[in-house]
């Protein structure tokens, strides 16, 4: 009993020394020909940290980054304003920073001068507010106004199954591209939201306002009064459309003589007086560049030459700047 006592004493001092001196042996498998020794990290798998631009969660789930705006985001919804005294196309576009045309655009059969306590639809960015019609949908408005139906779906909030008459959308319209035609091509592929010389290269002889030729009519308590823009031309120089749209007027017209009248993709009328000939029909969209005429010397008129007028809600404006004139 003795002797056994000895043995297994010896036996429990042996086990104590061995286990004094064992290191931790890692026995993942790994390329190299024998076990390799390591320190075992156990909090590793459980807590996180930054790792370059990305932040690891606990067991090295990887948290995206949020960025935090630093501005306020841009407002979506229409803007409504009421008209005070005084207002004029030009001074709301400057107070709201929005273009003439998109003013027009946004508000159909709006009516010069403007007046007091009437309210102006605005878009919040380039582009147009419209009021949803039976059969409207974000693919054929998408297709009218130049844009991806996405982009009016997700700048909105809706879904197709949203769109119910009567609804205020704002579709907003990339300023370079512009709008398009019902054929689904770009109206304004030579100069977007701007006016095309329909003359290129050709000297304003007379421009638009009051002025002492005696043949002009009285307008705007002045006694004589230029309500366009004459183009000075040969006979028969081909007359292009200063912008897209669809012809709503073609024949003779008084002091106009033989002219063109186009409502283009903005909702302006423009008004193409004293030609010899017409190469456009009613109802048809036309591109701006595309042929509509020639020049000649018909209605009020003591030689060859372009009249050019445009209006809003039946109102002469200045149709300045010509792009290439």
């Amino acid at each position: 009993m003795r002797i056994y006592r000895y043995v297994t004493h010896a036996v429990v001092l042996l086990t104590a020394v061995v286990m004094s001196g064992y290191s931790a042996i890692d026995h993942i498998p790994s390329f190299s020909l024998g076990p390799r020794t390591a320190a075992v990290n156990a909090e590793a798998a459980y807590s996180g940290g930054p790792a370059g631009d990305v932040s690891l969660g606990r067991d090295g789930t990887i948290i995206k980054p949020v960025s935090i705006p630093t501005s306020a985001l841009p407002n979506r919804q229409p803007i409504v304003y009421t008209l005070m005294p005084g207002d004029s196309l030009e001074s709301v576009a400057a107070a709201f920073r929005v273009r003439l045309r998109d003013i027009t655009w946004s508000n159909p059969g709006l009516r010069l001068p403007l007046k007091a306590g009437k309210t102006l639809r605005l878009p919040p960015v380039p582009g147009v507010v419209v009021v949803a019609r039976n059969g409207d949908s974000p693919a054929s408005l998408a297709a009218s106004y130049g844009v991806d139906s996405s982009t009016i779906i997700g700048f909105n909030h809706i879904n197709d199954q949203q769109l119910t008459p009567g609804a205020t959308l704002v579709i907003p319209v990339d300023p370079a591209m512009g709008p398009n035609l019902s054929t689904g091509v770009p109206a304004d592929p030579i100069a977007a939201g701007q006016l095309l010389c329909p003359i290129a290269g050709s000297h304003i002889i007379q421009g638009f306002g009051p002025t002492s030729f005696a043949l002009e009519p009285s307008f705007g308590g002045y006694a004589h009064f230029h309500t366009g823009v004459d183009l000075i031309a040969e006979y028969g120089t081909p007359i292009v459309a200063a912008a897209g749209g669809k012809v709503t007027g073609v024949g003779f017209s008084g002091a106009f003589g033989l002219r063109v009248e186009i409502t283009d993709s903005f909702g302006l009328v423009e008004i193409y007086a004293h030609m010899q000939e017409v190469t456009v029909d009613v109802g048809k969209p036309v591109q701006q560049g595309q042929k509509i005429g020639l020049v000649g010397s018909t209605g009020l008129s003591i030689g060859a030459h372009l009249h050019m007028q445009l209006e809003v809600g039946g109102v002469p404006t200045s149709p300045t700047p010509l792009v290439g004139c």
